[in-house]
């Protein structure tokens, strides 16, 4: 049972590491992305300056709500998987309600992507929670997210942040 844990620690470990790399990766290309915007054209237009900051904070939510992202970041070994469950949900619905102002500036669609983004990863998480024991622990329910994030297109926050990034290129070009 000692050689599991150090195991998933390793591995949240590992996961932490390559939370915070994708994250640099995406502030460096989100700076580029505002560089090649002053280069092309003096940006004079409040509107949109203010667009491309929304997408910008869109961004960064759906980079925070991926499901590995949530899960390095609220990951406790003293709590409960039902615990656990209750902090990924109320830490996705936060983040949502805290960027729901960023939907006047982006176009109708792109909204519904995060929004159905947020409602994705909150059903996969319950439904991930569901079927464990009454006594799990938050890395049983860890470990499970971590298993099925790790499948292809799991990781529905890419998609989304590939449409926001078009969005902002629409916006520059």
């Amino acid at each position: 049972m000692h050689l599991l844990q150090s195991f998933f620690d390793s591995y949240n470990l590992i996961g932490f590491v390559i939370m915070i790399i994708i994250q640099i990766l995406l502030f460096i290309e989100i700076r580029k992305l505002k560089e090649k915007i002053s280069e092309k054209m003096e940006i004079n237009d409040e509107g949109t300056r203010l667009k491309l900051q929304a997408l910008e904070r869109l961004t960064l939510f759906a980079e925070r709500i991926g499901l590995q992202n949530l899960v390095n970041r609220s990951h406790n070994s003293n709590m409960s998987a039902t615990l656990m469950q209750q902090t990924l949900v109320e830490t996705i619905k936060s983040e949502h309600e805290y960027n729901a102002t960023q939907q006047i500036y982006v176009n109708p669609e792109i909204w519904g992507a995060v929004t159905r983004l947020k409602d994705q990863n909150i059903y996969i998480i319950n439904q991930l929670a569901a079927p464990l024991p009454h006594n799990a622990t938050a890395m049983d329910l860890s470990k499970r997210i971590i298993e099925y994030s790790l499948q292809e297109n799991a990781q529905l926050n890419n998609i989304v942040i590939d449409a926001l990034r078009f969005e902002a290129q629409k916006l520059t070009d």
